[in-house]
């Protein structure tokens, strides 16, 4: 048996390229597609596979312990269907619809039988809210705690498959509900965990009008009832993906693939007011939340300008700027005037 040794001297660090940059490196290293059903492979928010009338679409995502998630106050209820709704969002983000999932589980020896159960009970509730199958997967020991990885079978009909790289000048850019919230709930969790730990004997301070916070960062929704508002309307995205690290990340992705730029006015960045009052309590700015919290699993879309007179009056819908021709400018404009390019935090390694 052979080891390879490194001189870690002279290798380049993860966060000097990011995740963005790892993701490219590992994709431009990756040989072309070997089989004819093999329609897209690494960079969009799903696989896509040709299955006839319509294209098969395949997603993974690892949620890690320590990493993704803390255990001190995420019910394992909770998780467990989060862990299925943030794959189902990178199907609805190709337009597409789940049809199977399977789950993969790696567990420490601390964990008993009931606790697994408990993370079940909420895996089944997001199946049967979403009409997946939960169809099978692997366990496995774990050193370091709770791991779960989930793959997520969907399908689309060819002529409705919404890609990253497809937006165009001048299309409206969308985005659906709210942002920032899920980062905001986070801030109030991680300070009640450093009460509790401070005093066991003291009580969680986590107010009613502080729920929505609460629950938009421990169980989130896949947005697929926009997938069919989208369908009903005849509107197929000119290009989507789905909001997992921030709304800057996701945009940044979208412009560089599809070689445009972006105008996004910070006024009109949808922030529920539950939102606004933490992000005063916390001394965050509200925008700064959206822009780079992450984790709200909403859809970020493009369409053409008459397309978007269909969805201007939909609540839920917030029209928030629009793409440029020029792919070295993607900027937050004030009311001012004042423009700012706008930077993604993303992900960094150990984080």
């Amino acid at each position: 048996m052979t080891t390879t040794t490194y001189d870690y001297f002279h290798m380049t660090d993860l966060n000097t390229i990011g995740e963005i940059g790892l993701i490219d490196r590992i994709r431009q290293a990756t040989p072309a597609p070997q089989h004819a059903e093999t329609i897209r492979g690494i960079g969009d928010d799903a696989a896509v596979f040709d299955w006839g009338t319509d294209y098969g679409l395949l997603s993974t995502d690892m949620l890690v312990e320590g990493i993704h998630f803390d255990l001190t106050y995420v019910p394992l209820k909770h998780l467990g269907y989060k862990a299925i709704a943030v794959n189902v969002s990178d199907i609805a983000a190709m337009n597409g619809l789940p049809i199977q999932v399977t789950v993969n589980i790696g567990l420490s020896s601390r964990f008993p039988v009931e606790a697994v159960d408990e993370l079940y009970d909420g895996i089944r509730a997001a199946c049967e809210a979403y009409n997946v199958d939960l169809v099978g997967g692997d366990t496995t020991a774990s050193r370091s705690g709770l791991i779960i990885s989930v793959s997520v079978l969907g399908k689309v009909p060819k002529d409705l498959i919404t890609y990253r790289n497809t937006a165009q000048p001048n299309d409206v850019v969308c985005v659906t509900g709210d942002l920032g919230a899920a980062y905001l709930g986070l801030q109030m969790l991680e300070r009640e965990k450093q009460v509790f730990l401070a005093d066991p004997n003291m009580q969680p301070d986590l107010s009613e009008e502080r729920a929505y916070l609460v629950q938009r960062q421990l169980r989130p929704d896949a947005r697929t009832d926009i997938v069919h508002e989208l369908r009903d309307l005849g509107i197929r995205p000119t290009a989507m993906i789905d909001i997992s690290d921030g709304l800057a990340s996701e945009l940044l992705h979208l412009c560089r693939q599809s070689g445009t730029g972006a105008v996004i006015f910070d006024e009109n960045i949808p922030l529920d007011d539950q939102a606004l009052l933490a992000a005063d309590e916390f001394k965050i700015s509200p925008v700064t939340a959206a822009l780079n919290g992450g984790e709200d699993y909403e859809l970020l879309f493009t369409v053409r300008p008459q397309a978007f007179e269909k969805l201007s009056t939909n609540a839920r819908i917030t029209a928030i700027g629009y793409l440029t021709a020029d792919p070295d400018q993607v900027v937050l404009a004030t009311k001012a005037g004042q423009q700012t390019p706008i930077r993604a935090q993303g992900w960094v390694a150990g984080a």
